[in-house]
């Protein structure tokens, strides 16, 4: 009979892998299992060896981001909701540093490349609504913009999650959303508002995530 395979295991060899690699520690059989219980046949019995333990590495750190954006409920404001987006795209960074910084190195091939774009799809599809309901100019290209709004939420992530600043510094996506939103067609005032309840207490160092 096949042994039920345990979550929480796998879970522990991705998170130490990510881990280590951001430490630029040496990451084998033995090194990542070092201290933790599990034997070095739990890589194999997971991943099917170290080559399978790479791929699903940079996988789940896509997995954990599509879970953070589909627990975004949607409302009638679609431009609150493409803050709210980037907010849970932050909000993902933070609790899972060290998967991100994995996530986009190109180094590591993924085992679904469909589960990347769909990052990128949450924002369009947001989007497309904001041109349908008049916030955005028809001519707005959709993919463009989230590429661009996507751009600054990466930044931020990259320097407040695994980088130099501090977690106040989350409060300039506020900002920047509204400046970005507002060439796109959506009246200033309005489109703060609507930044500002998406966004939430982002910044705020009394209201961690």
């Amino acid at each position: 009979m096949a042994r039920t395979k345990d979550p929480a295991v796998r879970s522990l060899l991705l998170d130490r892998a990510a881990r280590m690699l951001r430490m630029r520690q040496p990451v084998t059989l033995r090194t990542l299992v070092a201290g933790t219980g599990v034997s070095t046949m739990a890589v194999y019995t997971y991943f099917g060896g170290m080559d399978g333990l790479w791929k699903a590495l940079r996988q789940e750190g896509f997995v954990r981001l599509a879970a953070k954006l589909t627990a975004v409920k949607m409302s009638v404001d679609p431009v609150r909701d493409l803050a709210a987006l980037g907010a849970a795209y932050l909000a993902n960074a933070l609790e899972s540093p060290d998967l991100y910084c994995v996530m986009f190195d190109a180094g590591f091939d993924l085992e679904d490349t469909d589960a990347a774009d769909e990052t990128l799809h949450c924002l369009v599809r947001a989007i497309d609504r904001a041109k349908t309901g008049g916030r955005f100019r028809d001519e707005v290209d959709a993919p463009e913009l989230a590429t661009q709004s996507w751009t600054i939420g990466h930044g931020l992530a990259s320097l407040v999650a695994t980088g130099p600043l501090p977690h106040q510094a989350l409060a300039h996506g506020v900002p920047l959303l509204t400046a970005l939103f507002t060439s796109a067609g959506d009246e200033p005032d309005r489109c703060r508002r609507s930044v500002e309840h998406g966004w939430g207490r982002l910044g705020d160092p009394l209201e961690p995530l």
